[in-house]
């Protein structure tokens, strides 16, 4: 199915006065669009060239659909607002808002421009670009704990970057953690990581006052950080975060959040804005340039500064465009009330999916999360698989797992046709089924 709305790039109306030249340049490459071959055909070809068919290991068919062999889409063409065209020419509502990254919406023409003039007058050069100042100190006014601020590539950079510094800061290696916080060496258990370094992480679960007093009390003498992800399907008991807050203050280690998720989401300062609790160091991305890859690490000064005792650096860290579009959005949030309309608007894709589930009497599938980032629980991998492969097929693209994510480009009409397309999903199930 393909929606009138979706602008094809020819189609999009101008963004601003040098749309023309734009418009211009993007014909002259026209042939440099991605050809619209079936979707078994990219995925064959990704499955040849890259391991596990994508560099994101989210977006690999069996971490899409549940198998590799589902038949769902794995490749997109283009993206606007909050739908993507496959490379079968299909257009679906996303749900998944590129994990994240993305809370505006795609090719917001709110951000594109700047994203564009930045490009057009030299992205990287031998100097620093006069918006890395900017976007920080925009930055710092925006995140209660943020002092100063250093900007990375990659949300697994900018939690690796917290860690360093708190171990250079209070000369010990102990992290004690939970939550998800990317693939590097620090926090992983997987193959390739040498023991030793496994070794000085310590994970615990979520929300548990118990297990947090019992590693600090065990590892307190070594310990440098208490590394938490605040918000892990649900928000955390105000007694286990402020118990962490005491316990890293009476230990001496720091207390690092990763805000990657709730940052520019839950509120524009993540959820320390929330909770008042200030942690000494915090990390940000995904929606802070909407789409563009640029994290961030910030907190506590003297923290901070203790980059100048160890190496942390990216040659990209300050490219223009990922900046020009975080001055956007930083913009934005401090001009308009974008949180509280990012949970409104989760708030009724939830009611609608919860209507088609209800209205369809099905069973083995409930809502869970919250409303800015909500997912969909199943009995078993099976119906899992089912109900997404079929879901994409009448136009929508969940997430398996957490988390969907609200997006400002999922309006009134969209959440209307979200409900249509799951209570068509379910009933197509149904059918199936025989009954």
């Amino acid at each position: 199915m393909v929606f009138s709305r979706f602008f094809k790039p020819s189609e999009r109306p101008p963004l601003d006065p040098a749309a023309e030249t734009q418009d211009t340049a993007s014909d002259e490459h026209a042939d440099d669009a991605p050809e619209a071959l079936p979707d078994h055909s990219w995925a064959e070809r990704a499955q040849a060239i890259l391991p596990s068919g994508s560099s994101t290991g989210s977006k690999r068919a069996e971490a899409l659909w549940g198998t590799a062999d589902a038949h769902g889409p794995t490749h997109y063409l283009r993206a606007s607002g909050c739908r993507v065209v496959t490379t079968d020419e299909e257009e679906l509502i996303d749900c998944t808002m590129a994990l994240g990254a993305v809370a505006l919406g795609y090719a917001d023409e709110r951000i594109t421009p700047s994203v564009v003039a930045a490009a057009a007058h030299g992205n990287v050069a031998g100097l620093s670009h006069t918006l890395e100042v900017e976007v920080a100190e925009l930055f710092c006014e925006a995140v209660p704990c943020a002092e100063k601020v250093q900007f990375l590539k990659s949300g697994a950079e900018a939690m690796a970057a917290a860690v360093r510094l708190a171990r250079t800061y209070t000369g010990r290696t102990t992290v004690i953690g939970c939550g998800y916080f990317g693939w590097l060496d620090w926090c992983s258990a997987e193959a390739g990581v040498p023991g030793t370094v496994r070794d000085d992480y310590v994970k615990i679960p979520f929300d548990d006052i118990g297990a947090l007093e019992a590693a600090v009390d065990r590892y307190g003498a070594t310990l440098a950080a208490i590394v938490l992800e605040p918000v892990i399907e649900r928000m955390p008991s105000v007694e286990w975060i402020a118990r962490a807050r005491a316990l890293a203050t009476q230990s001496g280690a720091a207390l690092v959040f990763d805000e990657m998720k709730s940052g520019f989401r839950l509120a524009t300062g993540g959820y320390q804005e929330l909770s008042g609790v200030t942690p000494d160091l915090a990390a940000f991305g995904k929606a802070l340039a909407n789409g563009y890859p640029l994290a961030a690490v910030c907190g506590n000064a003297a923290i901070l500064d203790a980059a100048r005792k160890t190496w942390i650096s990216s040659t990209l860290a300050s490219e223009a465009t990922a900046l020009a579009a975080a001055r956007a959005v930083l913009h934005l949030h401090a001009d308009t009330p974008v949180c509280d309309e990012l949970a409104r608007i989760g708030g009724d894709m939830r009611t609608a999916v919860s209507n088609a589930l209800t209205a369809s009497r099905t069973d083995g599938i409930e809502i869970a999360g919250i409303d800015p980032m909500w997912f969909l629980r199943f009995e078993s991998p099976a119906l899992e698989t089912r109900f997404l492969t079929t879901a994409a097929a009448n136009g929508v693209l969940f997430k398996r797992g957490p988390y969907n994510f609200a997006s400002l480009a999922h309006d009134d009409e969209t959440i209307a046709e979200i409900e249509s397309c799951t209570s068509n999903t379910l009933f197509t199930m149904r059918t199936a089924d025989g009954a």
